[in-house]
């Protein structure tokens, strides 16, 4: 039978993991993934591990072993232990990857707190440290697209930290974060630095945006663009790239090695049941793109998902759908601002939720080590 995650991976489409948690990596379920379904990295956010430690017991092991050697350690200090052991052990099961793609694909992402957002400094710094705490060559510190990140974003790649730019909706922010990666090669390369061992993603949220769009034009019963901006957005956002990244400014830093930052599909569920269920990845198949699916996702993919140059599907009508939605007033800059900001919000309130769980794992272990 044919394996349509698999065939993905051979017309040139990364296929990553959208979840994380001790469970996958205890009982070989992501080495299955990689040898059966062609798997090639994974992903993980605040939400991810919320669902992951909190509503598990799968980490208590380790957490009674850390509070055993030091009862003080904060809950969040405890998230951080525990988040970059899952982050080590999958980086070593990918590790035949990355090396067998010279540092393309294989790589597993962490993110800085989303508490951090909207502070240029404190991302550094923190991206820093975990870049060195994790202590893997295939790790990916991911960064949100906000405009206080863009900075850190260029300055980490500076540094030579592999990045993951996350949260991006616009088309002028995606511009941004590449002028922000290029402009970070640039530095690197005019103080003779190697370039050629840095490896980036823009994660491009996808299904958020008709979520977003779909309630507006509810409201003034438009029907016809319903379900049809996230694609068509993604499509020309992806055509944009292949312009800057086939263009003399990336050419001069690709003779020195560079690799081009590749688009990452994010958001691939399909919200609206009205939609199909493989919606997000059927149409955004493209050569040199990376699709980071959620485990029912990827389920229903493998099982009838259809694979072919869809990214170059229907541009013209993309463009006169991306029109229409300002005939209609519809103020596309404004849902993308917003989508941005919401998606630091149910981060942070996902950690919140996360460090709290963890704090009520730790006051009954510390009684039962105490009694």
């Amino acid at each position: 039978m044919s394996n349509p995650l698999i065939e993905l991976k051979e017309f040139g489409q990364s296929v990553w993991l959208d979840n994380i948690s001790r469970a996958i990596l205890n009982n070989n379920e992501l080495k299955s993934l990689i040898e059966k379904d062609g798997l090639t990295g994974v992903t993980s956010n605040p939400s991810i591990f919320q669902k992951a430690m909190a509503d598990t017991s799968d980490y208590d092991e380790q957490i009674n072993s850390l509070l055993s050697e030091n009862n003080n350690l904060s809950p969040a200090e405890l998230f951080e232990e525990l988040a970059v052991k899952d982050i080590q052990n999958a980086a070593d099961v990918l590790l035949s990857v990355y090396d067998n793609t010279n540092g393309v694909d294989g790589f597993v992402s962490l993110e800085v707190s989303p508490e951090l957002a909207y502070d240029t400094q404190g991302t550094i710094e923190e991206a820093r440290r975990l870049h060195n705490k994790v202590g893997r060559k295939n790790v990916l510190i991911k960064i949100p697209a906000t405009q206080e990140g863009l900075p850190a974003i260029k300055q980490m790649i500076y540094e030579g930290v592999n990045i993951n730019v996350t949260l991006i909706f616009s088309p002028l922010v995606y511009e941004q974060v590449i002028d922000a990666y290029l402009k970070g090669l640039e530095r690197r390369a005019a103080e003779g630095k190697n370039i050629d061992s840095i490896s980036s993603v823009a994660s491009f949220f996808v299904s958020r945006i008709d979520t977003a769009v779909d309630r507006e034009l509810e409201e003034i019963g438009n029907k016809d663009l319903q379900g049809k901006i996230a694609i068509a957005n993604a499509r020309l956002v992806y055509q944009n790239s292949e312009k800057i990244f086939s263009g003399e400014r990336f050419k001069n830093l690709k003779d020195k090695g560079a690799k081009a930052q590749r688009l990452l599909w994010a958001s691939t569920s399909t919200k609206n049941p009205a939609y199909p269920d493989t919606l997000y990845v059927t149409e955004l198949v493209g050569k040199n793109t990376v699709n980071t699916i959620p485990p029912a996702t990827m389920v229903v993919f493998k099982d009838h998902g259809k694979v072919s140059d869809t990214i170059h599907k229907n541009l013209n009508e993309a463009k006169e759908q991306m029109k229409a939605l300002t005939t209609l007033s519809i103020d596309f800059d404004k849902i993308t601002d917003k989508l941005t900001i919401d998606g630091v919000n149910l981060f942070v309130q996902s950690f919140r939720e996360l460090i709290s769980a963890i704090e009520v794992k730790k006051d009954e272990m510390t009684s039962k080590l105490i009694s």
